[in-house]
């Protein structure tokens, strides 16, 4: 027997997208150093990790990594040679995604940043 499906709120969580531009190759190129500020956006925004994965592609080379949260993810993709950093922040719950935003910019210090804030759930769907 199937259990029943409970109704779906409107909106499910939030997506942030954050583009980091003018950030300092040697920041961009520290993996262990880009995983401390997502583990502290995370406690910011009020998120809860459970696992993280962070590679370093090499000298010069950038970093690509996620951390799992109970709420969802943070992850990350920096370009060095272009000083610039993508960051994929989604949370649902009672999580802040904002907040650790907060963070991420005052740790990378990029020239320039621009965020772009999703709704997501049935309610955020074109009809």
């Amino acid at each position: 027997m199937n259990a029943p499906m409970l109704p779906c709120p409107p909106v499910l969580g939030r997506h942030l997208l954050l583009d980091l531009q003018g950030v300092a190759a040697a920041v961009l190129t520290d993996a262990a150093r880009i995983e401390r500020v997502l583990h502290d956006a995370a406690q910011a925004a009020g998120a809860t990790p459970i696992a993280s994965r962070f590679q370093h592609f090499g000298p010069g080379l950038g970093v690509t990594g996620v951390l799992l949260l109970r709420e969802s993810h943070i992850s990350i993709h920096t370009w060095p040679e272009y000083g610039f950093a993508a960051v994929d922040i989604f949370m649902c719950g009672e999580a802040q995604p904002e907040r650790g935003v907060e963070i991420i910019v005052a740790a990378l210090a990029p020239v320039a940043h621009h965020v772009r804030d999703e709704a997501r759930g049935p309610a955020s769907q074109n009809p």
